[in-house]
């Protein structure tokens, strides 16, 4: 079993803290050289620096025994990706690590945001994962319905899991890779629907349906608050709002892609937003399909 020992954690760091540009250095340790999120390393360190010029490179060395692994990353990249907060891995690289090198206190700050969850982006991400709910629960309806079960299985465990990622953000907390976990402290309800889904003694299809059930009944209800963003985009424009417009919203860009188009007409069948049509010519021989609220 290979351990990280004070002696090689006081050789690294002493190393790192003469490289120039550097703001901070995150490592993830593992005893078992298996683990996913040290890549299986002993030792992975996440090196953000100030300048872009080694931005994203990745080194591998030995040291004491330890294969270790070197990642580095620019400060402009790292921002964008929590921003974004798209990077699961790196997020959790962020958070579970252990803060090595941090001279200006960068890395703590960074930590800090990411636990504490803006309100705009915990709001940017409700509205990504029930955009991606909306898509595998709409999938698995119609697979079901072409008896391919085996399908309408896949798309309902994925729907599932965008549903206990949402538990998870509406607790103000980072989904994690290890979300089942997280769900059983929020909502135990959720937890044990995903325990019938994948161990229940009951068909295929009866655990596809009943699953099914619950999502028609206590996710689709979170609807408007799960696409407040979106809503609240709509009712502040003067005009009515197409998808290209919506998409290249600041606070919509990258959030739900190709969901977009379907998001928006099952907001319109539930009235929450209006669909109308907007004349793209004077001779009214085209009209193209615009939303409000």
């Amino acid at each position: 079993m290979n351990v990280i020992t004070v002696s090689l954690k006081e050789q690294l760091t002493a190393g790192l803290l003469e490289a120039k540009g550097l703001l901070g250095a995150v490592a993830v340790s593992d005893d078992s050289g298996l683990s996913v999120l040290s890549e299986g390393n002993g030792l992975l360190l996440v090196l953000v620096v100030e300048n872009g010029a080694s931005d994203g490179s990745i080194s591998h060395y030995m040291q004491d025994g330890i294969r270790i692994q070197e990642r580095r990353i620019s400060r402009s990249t790292l921002e964008a990706i929590l921003a974004a907060r798209e990077d699961r891995t790196f997020i959790q690289w962020m958070i579970q690590g252990e803060i090595w090198v941090d001279p200006q206190a960068y890395l703590a700050q960074v930590r800090a945001e990411l636990l504490e969850y803006p309100a705009i982006a915990k709001e940017q991400k409700l509205l990504a994962e029930f955009s991606m709910f909306l898509k595998r629960y709409m999938q698995c309806k119609e697979f079901l319905h072409a008896e391919q079960i085996l399908d309408a299985y896949s798309c309902i465990l994925r729907a599932i899991h965008h549903w206990a990622r949402i538990v998870v953000l509406e607790a103000g907390v980072h989904p994690e890779a290890t979300v089942w976990q997280q769900v059983r402290q929020y909502n135990t309800g959720v937890y044990k629907l995903y325990e019938e889904l994948t161990a229940s003694p009951e068909t295929l299809k009866q655990r596809v349906e009943l699953v099914l059930l619950a999502c028609e009944f206590s996710v689709m209800s979170k609807m408007e608050s799960c696409c407040s963003m979106l809503i609240r985009i709509l009712e502040e424009s003067e005009e009515p709002m197409g998808v290209e417009d919506l998409l290249g919203h600041p606070y919509l860009q990258g959030q739900t892609g190709a969901n977009l188009p379907l998001l928006l007409n099952k907001l319109a069948r539930k009235a929450l937003i209006k669909e109308v049509a907007v004349a793209t010519d004077a001779e009214l021989f085209s009209l193209e399909v615009k939303y409000t609220k």
